[in-house]
Parts: structure tokens; C-alpha cells; sequence
């Protein structure tokens, strides 16, 4: 049954202190979970700043928040910090919430619920459909949400992803407990919610879509100068980077290696008027690392504390392919009875760094202290100890321990 409109209907955003407080004071008089969710403007802006946030909790109604005007929202942890958040892939929101001051003590994510229960697709359209028999309009998930005033379609939409959180929350956790798998989902939720904000990547340039094509490091080094300029101009501008320079533009133009602005106008990606007003810097980007000396080049791989790339494993260290190989066929069967996928019983990474490097002891004891020393869930460790020992026993240990 498609859900077309809010059953308490479209309220207007919240945009000043006044409502703000009359909004905690709904909070307060309510009961049970929060519902929580946030529209971003990915896509069109340069950060992943929160442009709306939705609120929805038993005895309160539906609230939508523009925090444009509100910087802090700190205000709503004395009364919505304690209870229990929903939330839809929590990962993805948590970050934009933080920014405005809102963390949570204890979440429900609906999306890892859906994941453990083994649903084929768990997007909240597809959960709501499978789960509630409803179905969501999800035309307005890539919209640019820092437009205003928003348009009413907008906003009904912003407010039917809450109206029906907490409805497939209770269903989902019905259904974790009858699976036998809630104090999974408890162990999941928790390390969600513990998790800080991750560290700058390093060299973040170098994740430019298309950067397998690029050889030397020279040309790393223009791709370098290319995706920093981008960076500055789409940072001040609060515009996103592909807006401002596609990555395709950047690897284009260190690949062509063109001998002056013209040239560099002349290729296909950068023809449009926007890219030829601006073809003087990045060409001046260009030349700038062009002149660089050999030792100020970039490497061609930075250094990493992780194992080497699988697909090299087999030429470098046959033992260890062979440990790879036999621990996914164990964890795949396993996750297969289990009805979840792999990715979720236990993280690729960790499985690559084991089998690269099993610690000296692999019983399964042995296995279980290096799982929980990388981060597994206590359920993890219980579930995939002794497949891995069985599947490192194939071979002994090779390289020191990671």
C-alpha cells in the first residue's frame, strides 16, 4: 500500500529558538524510542552537513529541523540523549548529527537489523515494503537538500521516512528475537554508537576514480596538484568536487600531459564554458607539479599495516593464498546456515589480515584472542574461532603477527 502522506500531516520546519524549545518540551512529554534521521546535500555541497533533521517519537508527532539557523542542537541530548535512537543505516547519518552537537547513548539501526535477518535488500524502502507492507516514495533521496525554502514534496518525504521507523524497529527486533539473533544486533548497535568520528584519510587524492589508469609518478604527482586545487576551490566555493572538476577531467588531463591552457581546453572533458573560465589554474596546478624534483614525487603506494592486495597473494605467498582461500569457503558455508551475509559474520579485512598473518597459536583460542583484538563482536568471536583455525591449520604461520 503506497504511504503517501504523514498521519499527523506535514508539520513546517522548525527554524528558530522558540520553536526549538517548544519542540523539546513534545520530546519530553513523549515516550519510548526516537526516531532520527538527517538529509544531507551530497552531491552539491562540499561538506556532509546535515541540511534537515527528522524527529519522530511516541506521544510528540513528527518534528523537522532546519539546523541551518541552529548551529547547536546540543539542547535535545537532556531529553532525547538517554532514550533509545532509530535510526536507517546509522553509520551514514551519525557524523552530520555529531556536527550539530546530537549523539546517541543507545541506537536501533533498521538497515544492520535487516542485514543479520538475512533480507535481500535492506534499503528502507525494500525493508518497509518487505517488513510493513508499505511502500515510500524514494524519488527525493538525491535531492539538493540545501535548496530553500524546501519544496512540500520534499518535506513530506522527510517526514514518511520517520513516520514509519519505529514501526519496523519493533518488527525487526520481533524478528532478531525469534531468530535467536537480538543480542547480535545489541552488540552491533553498541559498537555503532562507541564509535568516534574516524580519522582524515591519508593521501585522499588518491582514491580519484580512474587513478588505475595512471602509471608514473609524475603523473601522480599532477593528479595530486589537480585534486588539491579542486579541493581548495570546492571548500571555499561549499560546492561538491566533481561539481567543480570531474575526477575523470583530472585523470584525463594527467594522462594528455597538454603544453599550454589551449591544449588543455582542447580535450573533451574540459570543453564547457565553467571549464575553460578556470583552465588557467588548473594548468598552473599542472606545471607546478610538473617542476616538482624526483625526490618530491609521490610514491606509487603509501605504506600500510595491512596485507598486500589478495589478487598478489598467490605469486608472494602460496601458503597464505591457500589459508585465504579455505577461510572464505568456511566462512561462506557458515554465513550461508547463518542466513546473513559474510561481510557481516566478519569483516573481509580482518579475515585478509589473519590469513596473511595467523597468529603463532592458531587453535582456536588462539584465533579468538586475535579476533577480539581487532574489534570482533563477542558473537563474531563465538561464531568464526574455530572455522578459521580449522582453515589456517591448511598451513603454517607466515610473516610477524598483525
Amino acid at each position: 500500500m503506497p504511504l503517501l502522506e504523514p498521519s499527523g500531516g506535514v508539520p513546517a520546519p522548525i527554524t528558530g529558538t522558540a520553536e526549538l524549545e517548544q519542540a523539546l518540551d513534545r520530546l519530553a512529554a513523549g515516550t519510548g524510542p526516537v526516531a532520527v534521521d538527517a538529509e544531507r546535500a551530497s552531491g552539491y555541497r562540499y561538506s556532509q552537513r546535515a541540511y534537515l533533521v527528522q524527529l519522530r517519537r511516541a506521544g510528540a508527532g513528527t518534528m523537522l529541523i532546519d539546523p541551518t539557523g541552529l548551529a547547536d542542537l546540543s539542547v535535545l541530548n537532556a531529553v532525547i540523549g538517554d532514550a533509545e535512537w532509530v535510526l536507517h543505516a546509522a553509520s551514514q547519518d551519525l557524523p552530520c548529527l555529531a556536527e550539530l552537537g546530537l549523539r546517541p547513548s543507545h541506537l536501533f539501526d533498521t538497515e544492520l537489523a535487516g542485514r543479520l535477518l538475512g533480507h535481500p535488500r535492506v534499503g528502507l524502502g525494500a525493508m518497509v515494503e518487505q517488513v510493513l507492507g508499505l511502500r515510500l516514495e524514494k524519488g527525493h533521496s538525491a535531492a539538493d537538500w540545501s535548496t530553500r525554502p524546501l519544496p512540500m514534496p520534499w518535506l513530506v518525504y522527510a517526514a514518511l521516512d520517520v513516520e514509519v521507523l519505529l514501526e519496523l524497529k519493533a518488527s525487526l527486533e520481533a524478528e532478531l528475537a525469534a531468530a535467536g539473533k537480538l543480542a547480535w544486533a545489541h552488540q552491533e548497535f553498541a559498537a555503532i554508537a562507541a564509535t568516534t568520528m574516524p580519522a582524515p584519510r591519508t593521501d585522499p587524492w588518491r582514491r580519484t576514480s580512474g587513478m588505475h589508469k595512471i602509471r608514473s609518478r609524475r603523473q601522480l604527482a599532477v593528479v595530486r596538484a589537480l585534486w588539491e586545487s579542486r579541493d581548495e576551490l570546492a571548500q571555499r566555493r561549499d560546492l561538491a568536487p566533481g561539481r567543480v572538476l570531474p575526477d575523470s577531467a583530472i585523470v584525463a588531463a594527467a594522462l594528455a600531459d597538454p603544453k599550454s591552457p589551449a591544449e588543455l581546453q582542447a580535450l573533451p572533458v574540459f570543453g564547457g564554458r565553467h571549464h575553460r573560465r578556470l583552465a588557467p589554474r588548473w594548468y598552473a596546478a599542472m606545471q607546478a607539479a610538473l617542476r616538482l624534483p624526483e625526490s618530491a614525487l609521490p610514491p606509487h603506494t603509501v605504506p600500510s599495516d595491512g596485507p598486500p592486495p589478495a589478487n598478489r597473494w598467490a605469486e608472494r605467498d602460496p601458503i597464505a593464498a591457500g589459508r585465504l582461500a579455505a577461510a572464505r569457503a568456511h566462512l561462506g558455508s557458515l554465513a550461508e546456515q547463518l542466513c546473513l551475509p559474510v561481510e557481516n559474520l566478519v569483516t573481509p579485512d580482518l579475515v585478509r589480515r589473519l590469513a596473511w598473518a595467523p597468529p603463532a597459536d592458531s587453535s582456536p583460542e588462539g584465533v579468538a584472542e586475535r579476533l577480539r583484538r581487532h574489534g570482533a563482536r563477542p558473537w563474531q568471536v563465538k561464531l568464526v574461532a574455530t572455522p578459521l583455525s580449522e582453515a589456517f591449520a591448511t598451513g603454517p604461520a607466515a610473516g610477524p603477527a598483525r
